[in-house]
């Protein structure tokens, strides 16, 4: 049956909580959940803590129980389908059930294959009445958790390519200086981009040019993401910066990484992947790697040629640019491309997102064929 006005009202407050876990719950997904009634009076509410921890539907359920309220009868609206199996933790809709809701409202079913409609069913056949959300509120709740979607339906991470360029499209002058290009605004807002990715990557070339950190500094966060660097010659220097910790993956040729020299701790690991047939490391290989690590979001952080080559590998999900109300005519680009033989051959973006960020523009594009409407399953149980 169609979800109610409150049940609207409540689903987009899930969704508001499931924000608290950017920067958490990975590589599980970010969940928010409501318990209250159907007068709109809320009992308590919760959202997904760090992999091992409370789910967000346990964390409601504790929170009204912590205030001394009763659950029989009570109604949960939760962002994402309860799970219904054993992971780091028992299933969620056992701890529904057990509680005495009556009915359950979800704004997008899960496509995990331990869930994937299981977890609605199990509530059902214990007489909890369950209602589905509509195609709006499904939407934004593919695009909180789009990695973790990615990731399980498509094998995946979905990637990001993050840009700041003056308007006409240059990243650095022609000697190579670019700090600052972007306001403080963009940068701040570039980090808080960082903290949804389950790692950030870049290549040796930028190491080398710039020695970024290539973590979460400039916005609050309870986990920093996986670094990676593509290093096919081994030449990261071991003073860089981005060695501060050791949650670093070396990318490298698998000879290399099988022949290469024993780094000191907290140096790194390496990974050794193919060439690919055109030269420099094979991107859907790393990648794969990534996935198989359950990393959601992948941000790359690099130069144009780096860039350009997920772009071409059509392993680019979504461009985020930033772009300063300066012209500085000489110096990179955004990406290094082939040249299309035509127009009907270029490459091909679709907007998202235009938003002024300080004194900056910050645009989102999209690939064809990337939008979660495209590959996610829509069949409601």
């Amino acid at each position: 049956m169609p979800i109610k006005p409150l049940d609207r009202q409540r689903l987009q407050q899930a969704l508001l909580l499931a924000e608290q876990a950017v920067g958490l719950s990975d590589p599980n997904p970010r969940v928010g959940c409501v318990v209250g009634r159907e007068d709109g009076t809320v009992l308590g509410q919760g959202w997904t803590q760090e992999a091992g921890g409370p789910h967000a539907e346990v964390m409601a359920l504790r929170a009204v129980r912590q205030q001394g309220h009763s659950l029989l009868g009570a109604t949960v609206w939760v962002s994402l389908e309860p799970c219904a199996h054993y992971g780091r933790t028992p299933p969620c809709c056992d701890a529904l059930i057990e509680s005495g809701v009556a009915r359950v409202v979800v704004a997008a079913t899960d496509p995990y294959p331990n869930v994937s409609g299981q977890g609605i069913a199990r509530l059902r056949a214990a007489g909890i009445a369950v209602d589905l959300a509509d195609d709006e509120l499904r939407s934004a709740a593919w695009e909180m958790n789009i990695g973790f979607f990615s990731r399980v339906v498509r094998g995946r991470p979905w990637v990001r390519v993050k840009s700041a360029s003056s308007l006409d499209g240059r990243t650095a002058l022609p000697d190579g200086q670019s700090q600052w290009i972007t306001c403080s605004e963009a940068r701040t807002d570039g980090h808080a981009w960082r903290r949804r990715a389950g790692a950030v990557l870049t290549g040796i070339g930028t190491v080398l040019a710039d020695n970024p950190r290539m973590d979460v500094r400039l916005v609050p966060t309870q986990r920093q993401p996986l670094r990676c660097v593509l290093d096919s010659q081994l030449r990261l220097p071991i003073e860089a910066r981005v060695r501060h910790d050791d949650r670093l993956l070396i990318y490298t040729e698998h000879a290399r990484a099988s022949t290469g020299p024993n780094l000191p701790m907290g140096a790194g690991v390496l990974v050794g992947v193919p060439v690919a047939p055109g030269g420099g490391l094979d991107l859907a290989a790393v990648v794969r790697d990534l996935a198989g690590r359950e990393i959601n979001e992948l941000h790359v952080e690099a130069g144009a040629r780096l860039s350009g080559a997920f772009i071409e590998a059509g392993l680019c999900d979504e461009l985020l640019l930033y772009l300063a109300p300066t012209l500085l005519v000489g110096g990179p680009g955004i990406a290094t491309l082939a040249l299309p033989p035509s127009l009907a051959s270029a490459h091909r973006l679709n907007w998202t997102e235009c938003i002024r960020v300080g004194g900056n523009l910050r645009l989102r594009l999209r690939a064809e064929g990337s939008a979660p409407c495209e590959w996610m399953p829509v069949a409601a149980p």
